[in-house]
């Protein structure tokens, strides 16, 4: 084993010397720690050229040497060849730890390559399936009253089953809302041996299937009290649903609330209850959008709770107690059981009209949970708090 040499030099202002080591020439230099920065050239060449060889690399495997044809099938090579590639060519210049990190980083780059390209995928398909009665304007101003499954896409439209999924969301949002969120708080800032109750049912209720739901409300509502099948039976339906999601999820992000912040409002003299109304709930706003939006995502596509009790209809019912009410997830079930290629058309234009309208209920919960600035939200907190204060002394 060579020993390192060492030069004395010295050091401006000193009057001793400093040894400096050094490596004689055949010793090798290590190689220097992968930063967590941007990338080098280095870097780069080293990832796409790996990628590249592992392209073809997967062509000769699936062409030539085993029969296996199919785009999935090549896609699937590569993506193996992918990442034996670069821990081989990772391990020529670093180590353990750097073959670990990129093959790491290529495996979670892969999966939400995967995962974007399955949404992008499936939002194309159902736009390409339903995009001839989309041209048409009578598909949001007219509903199917009247129009058969075989008459052209000039006559009929989707404006009942519209305005029935915004009642019934509309209806279902306004239950689960102060219901979810009351619960998290009591969870949260209350506590208690019943607490623990309340988290482990609304936990094993977070599970439930859509169905149960349905059932539920068909056999209290329907079938025991009588009422008819109805918008509301169906927002009540679905706010069985959404109600474990928001309390979950709301439990969640108040539990993440730093608790400096409520001491330091209790010991401005603020009650309990005007510490989570001023400073718990407010600093935890885009967490409760989040969990809001959670939630409108469980109910807004559901099909078997709304089908056991709020029934088909084919003109719009503005009434959410009067009678049977049509919606948009509904509307596709009944439209594509009937095996007509046009009307198969019409359902997948609702099915388009359906994820814009949950990209729009999400870009609103957004827009309303954006926080202020911090300036104007430490003056609207200290303004509740101030006076509380004032009071104490």
């Amino acid at each position: 084993m060579a020993v390192a040499a060492s030069e004395p030099t010295r050091s401006p202002g000193t009057s001793g010397t400093t040894e400096i080591p050094t490596l004689p020439p055949g010793d090798r230099v290590p190689h220097p720690i992968i930063g967590l920065g941007k990338p080098n050239l280095d870097d780069r060449a080293v990832r796409w050229g790996s990628w590249v060889a592992a392209l073809a690399l997967a062509w000769v495997i699936t062409a030539r040497l085993l029969p296996l044809t199919g785009p999935a099938w090549f896609a699937i090579t590569w993506f193996v060849c992918g990442l034996l590639m670069i821990a081989l060519t990772t391990a020529l210049t670093g180590r353990a730890v750097d073959v670990t990190d990129r093959v790491v980083e290529a495996l979670i780059t892969g999966a939400a390559g995967i995962v974007g390209f399955a949404l992008v995928s499936i939002i194309v398909f159902v736009v390409l399936r339903g995009w001839e009665p989309l041209v048409h304007w009578n598909f949001f101003t007219e509903d199917m009253a009247g129009t058969g499954p075989r008459d052209p896409f000039t006559q009929g439209g989707v404006l009942h089953a519209i305005v029935g999924s915004l009642i019934q969301i509309g209806i279902a949002v306004a239950i689960t809302v102060p219901l979810g969120i009351g619960t998290a708080v009591f969870m949260t800032e209350v506590g208690g041996r019943f607490a623990k109750v309340v988290r482990t049912v609304v936990e094993a209720m977070t599970a439930l299937p859509s169905i149960v739901a349905g059932l539920f409300i068909y056999a209290v509502l329907i079938v025991a009290l009588g009422v008819p099948k109805s918008g509301l039976a169906a927002a009540l339906a679905l706010a069985v649903m959404m109600l474990p999601i928001i309390a979950r999820a709301a439990d969640v992000v108040l539990r993440v609330v730093p608790g400096n912040l409520r001491e330091a409002s209790l010991a401005l003299g603020a009650s309990r209850w005007r510490t989570v109304w001023h400073v718990v709930l407010p600093t935890a706003r885009p967490g409760l959008a989040t969990a809001l939006i959670l939630g409108v995502a469980r109910g807004v596509g559901e099909t078997s709770p709304v089908l056991l009790t709020s029934g088909a209809a084919m003109f719009l019912v503005a009434d959410p107690t009067d009678g049977v009410m049509n919606s948009l997830p509904l509307y596709i079930f009944s439209t594509v059981r009937s095996g007509e290629p046009m009307a198969e058309a019409r359902a997948f234009a609702a099915a388009t009209v359906l994820l814009g309208l949950v990209l729009v209920l999400f870009v609103i919960a957004r827009l309303l949970a954006r926080p202020r600035s911090n300036r104007t939200r430490l003056r609207h907190r200290l303004g509740g708090l101030v006076p509380s204060f004032r009071r104490t002394r």
